[in-house]
């Protein structure tokens, strides 16, 4: 009988991350996949992005509502709540054998709980990160003592959640699986892409993902504003800007995007990109800015350098391809110019993503397939 692998699905960006494992499962003569979508897949106010995983015609068996029109703590609070007790009743109904949950979204969070209660083995992608700046960090390291398996990105990250109590021969160094797609894809040509989003790439171009630093004391509006100051006046350069993510004081970013979309005709703002897009946009952009992690774990396999904003990312393993920066204008200015210069574009033509080559997916379909989970659900603490 196929072992029955459940992945829970928050986000675009992580059903991003998660399709070419999602594929490997699909293909495996000894697993059968199940998939929840919840988070902001089923807000329309995010794209209603639960319809590119049906696209792509896989079957979403279950869906948790759970984001409001909110952004406030309550809001988030509320949500994990939805998102726990759903959780819940979808593992009584799909009785699966595996969860996969990927990263440290607030929603995966709960998911976890529901599946260490339920007694359901979890297996975490991406732990053992550090991430400074936002509560993220929390739900990560939370989540990594909740489940059984750990797939990790780098070997400091292995030593992170083995620090964390976890036993080695369950962790296990398998790469950054956003890079599978990227070896994977098929990327638009700058002409499909410039007709299918309605854009105009200029003499320069950048992709710009903000979120809010949800740790930090100063407003996520005040770190946006000197985002924007620095990019305004530069009508040689198409701004292409993507929704930030479902968390508190998310909405009063959206709002000071909109605007200043309104008010510069070079720059653009989409809800969402879809995968193939938003990869194939970054290939073609003179650089990443803001403080999504993809501009840490991906774009350095495209050769594109990233301007990191803040200390949201603080803590991860960088490429020599990514530059540093405080959410001052001044210093954002400052690190634009050192983007562009001939010098840094040949450190990031040159350099090596730390975070691998691809093949991760693979790697984790194996393991899940091979692997005893009948002894999971018990674990020792590992001392050190």
């Amino acid at each position: 009988m196929k072992r029955k692998v459940c992945v829970i699905t928050g986000s675009r960006a992580d059903y991003g991350l998660l399709r070419s494992l999602m594929a490997q499962i699909t293909e495996s003569s000894n697993l059968d996949l199940q998939i929840i979508a919840t988070g902001t897949h089923l807000s329309p106010t995010f794209g209603s992005t639960y319809q590119e995983i049906e696209r792509d015609q896989f079957l979403i068996n279950r869906r948790i509502e759970c984001i409001s029109e909110a952004d406030t703590a309550d809001a988030i609070a509320t949500a994990i709540s939805k998102t726990l007790v759903g959780a819940v009743e979808c593992f009584q109904e799909l009785k699966p054998d595996i969860l996969v949950l990927l990263g440290d979204r607030f929603e995966i969070f709960a998911a976890a709980t529901a599946g260490l209660i339920s007694r359901v083995p979890i297996a975490h992608i991406h732990g053992g990160e550090k991430t400074v700046g936002a509560f993220d960090e929390a739900f990560r390291h939370s989540i990594t003592k909740m489940s059984h398996l750990h797939f990790v990105a780098t070997e400091d990250y292995r030593t992170r959640v083995i620090q964390l109590g976890e036993e080695p021969s369950r962790v296990f160094t398998v790469g950054g699986i956003g890079i599978d797609e990227i070896m994977e894809m098929e990327f638009l040509s700058k002409e499909d892409l410039q007709k299918s989003l309605g854009i105009e790439f200029r003499e320069r171009n950048l992709l710009i993902t903000f979120h809010p630093a949800t740790l930090d004391e100063e407003p996520a509006e005040r770190q946006m504003n000197q985002l924007l100051m620095a990019l305004a006046n530069r009508p040689d350069t198409s701004l292409i800007f993507t929704m930030p993510n479902a968390d508190t004081g998310s909405l009063g970013l959206t709002k000071m995007i909109s605007q200043f979309v309104a008010e510069n005709p070079n720059a653009y703002f989409f809800t969402s990109l879809g995968r193939t897009s938003y990869l194939s946009c970054m290939a073609l952009v003179d650089g990443v800015m803001g403080n999504s992690s993809s501009g840490i774990i991906e774009a350095p396999s495209l050769k594109v350098g990233t301007v990191n904003i803040g200390d949201r990312q603080e803590g991860r393993v960088q490429a020599k391809s990514v530059i540093n920066c405080n959410a001052v204008e001044t210093e954002i200015r400052e690190a634009m110019v050192k983007l562009y210069s001939d010098e840094f574009r040949f450190i990031v033509s040159n350099c090596r993503n730390p975070y691998g080559d691809g093949g991760t997916s693979q790697k984790i379909s194996r393991i899940l397939s091979e692997i005893d989970i009948d002894r999971l659900i018990k674990k020792n603490f590992y001392d050190l």
